[in-house]
């Protein structure tokens, strides 16, 4: 392996966890996105965004990302899955100064509150938000009439490390 490391599994059959698992779970992940939606109303970019949303919207992106990263799929049953969410950003017109925004302060947050910062989960939890919110945006053009088809619930993995980083 480049740089001396070896895959997660290290040659033998040990599970790779979820990033789900790896980043702590439903508490870890409901604490990082409970404290971003607090720093929100304080963003004067983001503010418009989010001004009528209801309190409870952080558990139900808690609930979203989680699910992507391989948690329970308790969005899919209790919201809708993905086609729901694609509608919830229907005609926002969501500006890719925002979208960029929201990707820096979640982040900012992420590392405010402890999440991982291995490079493997980093590189994996960057490449959904980068995707997820470049989908809204594209969505957020479209009329809040648009018809939203099938629409699978990503899941998200490791990618090309394979699993989190285990050291040199």
């Amino acid at each position: 392996m480049p740089g001396g490391r070896e895959p997660y599994n290290g040659g033998m059959e040990k599970a790779v966890p979820t990033l789900y698992e790896w980043l702590g779970g439903e508490e870890k992940l409901a604490q990082v996105i409970a404290r971003f939606y607090e720093k929100v109303p304080q963003d004067a970019l983001l503010r418009p965004l989010f001004a009528s949303m209801p309190k409870e919207h952080f558990r139900h992106v808690a609930l979203f990302i989680g699910e992507v990263l391989g948690g329970p799929k308790r969005y899919s049953e209790e919201h809708g899955g993905h086609a729901a969410m694609i509608q919830h950003h229907l005609g926002k017109g969501i500006t890719d100064e925002q979208r960029k925004r929201w990707m820096t302060l979640l982040l900012e947050t992420a590392d405010e509150l402890g999440m991982p910062a291995d490079p493997e989960f980093r590189s994996a939890l960057v490449a959904y938000l980068e995707w997820g919110s470049r989908l809204a945006v594209i969505n957020s053009a479209l009329p809040k009439d648009a018809e939203v088809g099938d629409a699978p619930m990503p899941e998200w993995g490791w990618g090309v490390p394979g699993g989190p980083y285990q050291g040199e």
